[in-house]
C-alpha cells in the first residue's frame, strides 16, 4: 500500500508541477498532505507508526541524499571564497537560534531546560529543499543562494552533537561521550573525502573509463560506498555526505556534470517518500494533544528565532535588507530535524512524545509556510518585477498634474497686456527653463 500511494501521489505531482512552479502551490507539501489523508489515524490506509523501521531509515536515506547532491553544487575553491556570509550564519546564526528557540520551548511550551535546549538543537538545521525555487532561480543573488545552500548542508552535521550530548543530558546520563561524537566527527569526513578521491584516481588511469551510459552511475556508487561505510564505522553520515558530494564537485567536474541531473532526481524522489511517511504520522489526534502553548511556540520558532539570530549575525555584514530579509525568512525545518525528532523518539526519555509532538509540529507549519512562499520570494529578486507597471504609469499621471499645476500658476503670474506680436501658444508659455519643457522632459 505505501509503494501504490506513493506511485499516485507522484504521479498527480508530475501532472500539477509546471503549475507548481509557477504559483504557491507546493509539491512537497502535496506529499505532505497526502500522507496526513493515507495514515493509519486518519483514513488507515498506510499502517505506518514513529517505531515503524522504515520511517527512520528513509528519512535518513534522504537526508543523506539530499546532502551529497547539495555538496555537489559547490566545489572546494568556491566554498573557500565565498565562506564570508555562511561562516557568520554557522558560526553565529546556528547557536543563536539553538538558544533562542530554547528559550522559547522553556518559557511557552514549558519544557525543563535540558529538553528546551534539545529541542533547540533539533530545530536549529535549515533544509533548502523546500525554498528550491529560491535557491535554484537565477534571479536571485548568487552570494544569497550560496549563503543558504552552504548553511542548510553544513549544519546538519554540526548540530547532530548538540543533539546527542542535550539527549544524554536529558536522558541524566553522567558520561557524554565527547570523545566518541569528535570520534564520530572525523571519520565522517575522512570517508567523505577519501573515498570519492580514490574513485576519481581510479578512473583517471588508463586502465578503467566509464561509458556515456555508465557515467551518472559513478555518483550512485560513491554516494552508496560513502553510505555503507560511514553506517560500517558509525561515522556521522550526514558530514559525510556534505563533505563527499563537495570532494566529487572539487576534483571530478566531469563526475558532477554526468550525475549533477540522474542525482538530483534520485534525491527528489527519496525526499518526497519521505515526505510521504511523516505525513502518515501526523493525525488529527495527533495535534490535538499539543497543547495551544505548543502551537504558539511552533509559530515563534518559525517566525522569531532564525529572524532575530541572523538578524544579529549580519549586522554589518554587506547584505541588502530584501537578502538579508530572505535568509531570516527561509530557515525550512526539514530532514535532519524529522530524523533527530525520531532519535529523541526512540531514546525513550520521559519528554520524549512531548518533544517529538512539538517538533513534527514545527515541521509540518514549516514546510507549508516556506515551500508555499518560495516562488513569490524569488520572484522579488526578478529585475522585471522589481518595478511594478502600476508604478511608471502613476509617475507619468503625478508629473503631468504638476506641470499642469505650475502652467496654470505661471499665467496667473503674467499681467494680460493685450495682443501683442507673435500671440498664440508659443506666446503664452513663460520662459522660465523649469517650466513645461524641462517637466516634459
Amino acid at each position: 500500500m505505501l509503494l501504490l500511494s506513493f506511485a499516485a501521489v507522484l504521479l498527480a505531482a508530475v501532472l500539477v508541477s509546471a503549475l507548481a512552479h509557477r504559483t504557491i502551490l507546493s509539491t512537497a507539501a502535496l506529499f505532505l498532505l497526502a500522507g496526513f489523508v493515507l495514515g493509519e489515524d486518519t483514513t488507515g490506509v498506510l499502517h505506518l507508526r514513529a517505531d515503524s523501521p522504515i520511517v527512520a531509515q528513509l528519512a535518513e536515506l534522504a537526508l543523506f541524499a539530499v546532502l551529497f547532491t547539495d555538496g555537489m553544487r559547490v566545489g572546494w575553491a568556491d566554498l573557500r571564497a565565498a565562506w564570508r556570509l555562511p561562516g557568520r550564519a554557522l558560526g553565529w546564526g546556528l547557536p543563536l537560534t539553538l538558544l533562542v528557540t530554547a528559550v522559547l520551548a522553556h518559557f511557552v511550551a514549558g519544557l525543563d531546560w535540558p529538553e528546551a535546549l534539545l529541542v533547540g538543537a533539533i530545530l536549529a538545521p535549515t533544509d533548502p529543499v523546500f525554498a528550491a525555487a529560491l535557491v535554484g532561480n537565477d534571479k536571485v543573488p548568487a552570494r544569497l543562494r550560496h549563503l543558504l545552500n552552504v548553511e542548510s548542508g553544513v549544519n546538519d552535521g554540526l548540530a547532530l552533537p548538540f543533539v546527542v550530548v542535550l539527549l544524554a543530558v536529558a536522558a541524566g546520563s553522567d558520561d557524554l561521550h565527547l570523545a566518541d561524537l569528535g570520534t564520530e566527527l572525523a571519520i565522517g569526513l575522512l570517508i567523505g573525502v577519501l573515498v570519492p578521491l580514490v574513485a576519481i584516481a581510479l578512473e583517471r588511469t588508463r586502465w578503467f573509463a566509464a561509458s556515456t551510459a555508465y557515467a551518472p552511475l559513478n555518483g550512485v556508487a560513491i554516494g552508496l560506498l560513502v553510505l555503507a561505510l560511514g553506517k560500517a564505522t558509525h561515522g556521522n553520515l550526514f558530514l559525510a555526505a556534505f563533505a563527499a558530494g563537495i570532494t566529487v564537485a572539487t576534483f571530478g567536474p566531469r563526475e558532477r556534470a554526468a550525475f549533477e541531473h540522474f542525482g538530483e532526481n534520485v534525491a527528489e524522489l527519496l525526499k518526497l517518500a519521505a515526505l510521504l511517511v511523516f505525513g502518515a504520522l501526523i493525525s488529527v489526534e495527533f495535534l490535538g494533544e499539543i497543547s495551544w502553548t505548543g502551537w504558539v511556540f511552533a509559530v515563534l520558532a518559525i517566525v522569531v528565532a532564525r529572524p532575530i539570530a541572523l538578524w544579529i549575525s549580519f549586522l554589518r555584514s554587506g547584505l541588502s535588507l530584501r537578502e538579508q530579509a530572505a535568509a531570516m525568512w527561509f530557515g525550512p525545518k526539514g530532514f535532519a530535524s524529522v530524523v533527530y525528532g525520531l532519535l529523541v523518539l526512540e531514546s525513550g526519555i520521559a519528554a520524549g512524545d512531548e518533544v517529538f509532538h512539538l517538533v513534527a509540529l514545527t515541521i509540518v507549519i514549516s514546510i507549508l509556510a516556506h515551500s508555499s512562499t518560495d516562488v513569490v520570494i524569488a520572484r522579488a529578486f526578478d529585475e522585471a518585477r522589481e518595478v511594478p507597471a502600476w508604478h511608471g504609469t502613476l509617475r507619468r499621471v503625478r508629473r503631468s498634474v504638476t506641470a499642469f499645476g505650475r502652467r496654470d500658476d505661471s499665467a496667473a503670474a503674467v499681467p494680460h497686456r493685450g495682443p501683442v506680436a507673435g500671440d498664440g501658444p508659443a506666446a503664452d508659455r513663460p520662459a522660465d527653463p523649469t517650466g513645461d519643457q524641462a517637466n516634459a522632459k
